[in-house]
Parts: structure tokens; sequence; C-alpha cells
């Protein structure tokens, strides 16, 4: 399989999150993970450019909010 290649982008009004297949895997298990029902309220991911995130990308945050309604 390839690499994981994620892109997060954006305006003021919609942000896109564009991924090869890897990256939409690795990012599916992130999810997966943050709905264990072992982890809290409040648990969060940092994806950042560079690291987790194409350059060029804005930052994401995926937060587990069991008080969303």
């Amino acid at each position: 399989m390839d690499e994981p290649r994620i892109k997060v982008y954006g305006s003021a009004d919609e942000v896109t999150i564009a991924a090869n297949a890897a990256g939409l895997q690795d990012l599916a298990e992130r999810l997966l993970g943050l709905a264990d029902p072992e982890l809290r309220n409040g648990y969060h991911e940092h994806l950042d450019a560079g690291i987790n995130l194409e350059q060029g990308s804005i930052s994401l945050i995926l937060e587990r909010d069991d008080q969303v309604s």
C-alpha cells in the first residue's frame, strides 16, 4: 500500500480533507480509535502539516466530545 497522504484545506465556510486510499484508511483508524469505549470525553489528536498532513495543509484536530447534541 502507498504511504498515507492527507491534505486539509478550507475557507471560512468549508473544509476539505483530501487523501489517497492509505490516507483515508489512516483517518478511519484514528476515528475508530476515538470511538473506543475505554477513552474518555475530551480525548483528541492533532494532525499537523509536515508531520501527519501534507505541507500546505491547515491543522486538523479530531476530538471525542460525548456532549455533542
